[in-house]
């Protein structure tokens, strides 16, 4: 018996020190798995994988260096946003010789940075961020993050997860100055709340610029004090739900009770917010078109000085006049009172006139435009227009602000320092800056991120049709234009179809992070397929922020043409690379068992009315299936 005991203590002391050994070994194990593939998006100038990985834990000290103040507002910001997901309390006070994160401004600014660029470096003991201006700590700070585990976005503590990063030297800095997003808030109303989460969305893949669309013929979304109207009456609508477009007109007595709209202080709590995020705010007020909700409020504005109600979603322009009367005198008194309060609250240095989608047959009846036209000797209701817009840029310019509008302001002329927004296309944008004026490159084939990203079939209703793949063709900067006049371009969602936060998500992501590669990165370091990777290594970190995302870029695209007269073809392809594509005719789902598609034209053979499709990966379903009939795809022809 008295062996025995000794014989039980080793075998506990050699379970202890298995079990020691095994923590120890998944712990490696772990640790090695969280070196993983670099993948930042956007796609630095320039990164160099070292060996090792820095570990923040509960004795990581946070610690800047330099007398700009907004330093410690930034300390703050990234020891609060660390501390939600890893509960870790990081110290802000220490030395920043180990286990540190250290941020500082360069003592002699390198001009290769600019304001926004920094230097990264990360080694087993300390993460350095370098940078001439705050803002380049900011966007360190953005890719430290993306460095870490998935989970460090998450929105509530996650347990179990080694917050390493792996070691890196990173030197990085945009190629454009106006890398932004338009959040439409007058088509669909977004509450205060949703615009904050939007702008922390949109500054983790270092856009600067939130375009913020505040008035349209659907709702007038800021206070102007001035003009109590404008909130009482132009912010409220009838509710309608359904496909845009289709809706039946108000009811007489029928409720306005769907809207809202940003108070002053509600849009200065915005403002800081993002200010905190090095994120600009663009108001725009559009005018003279789109002006609905502004009539509807004031209609001695409009030519025909109707009483009109706020537009529900229907294009009815040339029977409702949505246009304001340039004859009319009362017209820019009510404008200075509203650009005068919009200057004073937004401090970015442009103000967004909108000047598009101007219906004129009103214009061209009215006698108060008609006399205008006379005395300023202008010889059509184009230069009526161009007469507008030059004189919307004094009354800007008088306020201290920049005049910027859609590439309509080019007709009838140029006003003389205007900024040019160019969405129908690049050829707005190339006219002005051959004249010498400054472009933000937006057209919406690229750029629109309210049009569908997948086949129409399986994607929520809106229109035209832009692609994950299409968005990253993008090059802002056309042949034989200076570069100097292309200030960047900006990604714009459109909202008729967008009634909530949510679903805005899906169509921006991942066709934001696609177009912030195009307005970050050096065109040389743009590439396709490591896109892909690195987004799909992103869509982790989406799912533990809780923001939804499309996966359109996976399903099958589905092309057609006439082959001989009645009779046409199929070709299938995929925007992912990699993927294996199966189909059938004969009503079954397709899966890795069903035909496997060659690259081969496809006709329908004979009885079969229906073509499925789906793409896979390893085996495996990983886009949506598509069922489309004879009928529809002949529909598609025609419509092409």
């Amino acid at each position: 018996m008295g062996s025995i005991i000794p014989l039980k203590i080793n075998f506990i002391m050699m379970k202890k020190n298995f079990l020691t050994l095994l923590i120890v070994l998944l712990s490696a194990s772990y640790a090695i798995s969280q070196n993983r593939e670099i993948k930042i998006i956007p796609e630095p100038v320039d990164v160099k994988p070292g060996k090792g990985l820095f570990t923040l834990n509960s004795g990581t000290v946070v610690v800047t260096e330099g007398k700009d103040t907004r330093l410690a507002d930034i300390r703050q910001w990234f020891v609060q946003r660390l501390s939600v997901s890893t509960g870790l309390k990081l110290k802000s006070s220490g030395k920043a010789e180990k286990n540190a994160v250290v941020f500082s401004l360069l003592q002699q600014a390198d001009k290769t940075l600019g304001e926004e660029g920094y230097y990264l470096e990360v080694s087993p003991s300390l993460v350095k961020i370098k940078a001439n201006k705050p803002a380049g700590i900011f966007y360190g700070l953005q890719t430290l993050l993306q460095l870490l585990p998935p989970e460090v976005y998450s929105q509530t503590p996650v347990s179990g997860v080694i917050w390493t990063v792996p070691a890196v030297q990173i030197t990085d800095y945009p190629r454009f100055g106006w890398r932004g997003i338009l959040l439409d808030v007058s088509r669909h109303f977004f509450s205060k709340e949703d615009v904050l989460h939007f702008i922390d969305e949109i500054a983790q893949y270092k856009y600067n610029l939130l375009h913020l669309h505040l008035t349209d013929d659907n709702g007038w979304r800021i206070e102007i004090k001035s003009l109590p109207g404008l909130t009482q009456f132009g912010a409220w609508r009838v509710e309608r739900t359904g496909r845009w477009g289709t809706f039946t007109p108000p009811l007489v007595y029928e409720p306005t009770t769907y809207g809202g709209f940003y108070t002053q202080d509600d849009m200065k709590e915005i403002i800081a917010y993002a200010s905190a995020r090095f994120v600009n705010i663009l108001p725009e007020i559009d005018v003279p078109a789109h002006s609905l909700a502004l009539i509807a409020s004031y209609p001695n504005l409009s030519c025909t000085k109707k009483q009109y109600p706020v537009s529900p979603g229907a294009r009815t322009e040339e029977i409702q006049d949505n246009v304001l009367c340039v004859g009319n005198d009362s017209v820019f008194m009510v404008l200075d009172k509203i650009f005068t309060e919009v200057a004073e609250l937004f401090p970015f240095e442009y103000i967004h006139i909108g000047g598009d989608e101007a219906y004129k047959g009103f214009w061209e009846t009215c006698p108060l435009c008609r006399k205008r036209m006379d005395e300023e000797h202008l010889k059509n209701v184009e230069e009526l227009q161009s007469y507008f817009v030059k004189r919307m840029e004094k009354m800007l310019k008088a306020k201290g602000k920049k005049l910027i509008g859609w590439d309509e302001i080019l007709e009838g002329g140029l006003a003389p320092e205007a900024t040019v927004m160019s969405w129908r296309g690049m050829q707005g944008g190339i006219e002005a800056a051959r004249m010498n004026h400054h472009v933000v490159m937006t057209p919406w084939a690229y750029c629109y991120l309210d049009l569908y990203q997948g086949d129409p079939l399986i994607e929520p209703p809106t229109y035209g049709s832009s692609r994950l793949s299409v968005a990253y063709s993008f090059e802002p900067v056309p042949d034989s234009i200076d570069p100097k006049y292309i200030l960047g371009g900006q990604g714009n969602l459109w909202t008729e179809s967008v009634p909530t936060l949510c679903h805005a998500e899906y169509m921006v992501w991942p066709r934001a992070m696609a177009l912030s590669e195009v307005y970050w990165s050096p065109k040389s370091r743009r590439n396709w397929d490591v896109f892909v990777s690195k987004m799909e290594s992103h869509f982790s970190r989406l799912d533990a922020a809780g923001i939804n995302y499309s996966r359109s870029a996976y399903d099958p695209v589905i092309s057609v043409r006439w082959k001989t007269w009645g009779h046409f073809v199929v070709t299938l392809s995929t925007e992912v690379p990699g993927l294996d594509i199966y189909y059938t005719f004969d009503d079954t789902y397709p899966d890795q068992h069903s035909l496997k598609y060659d690259g081969k034209e496809l006709s329908f053979p004979m009885g079969a009315d229906h073509l499925n499709v789906i793409t896979c990966r390893n085996g495996k379903p990983i886009g949506r299936m598509i069922r489309i009939s004879k009928e529809q795809l002949e529909e598609r022809i025609r419509g092409n």
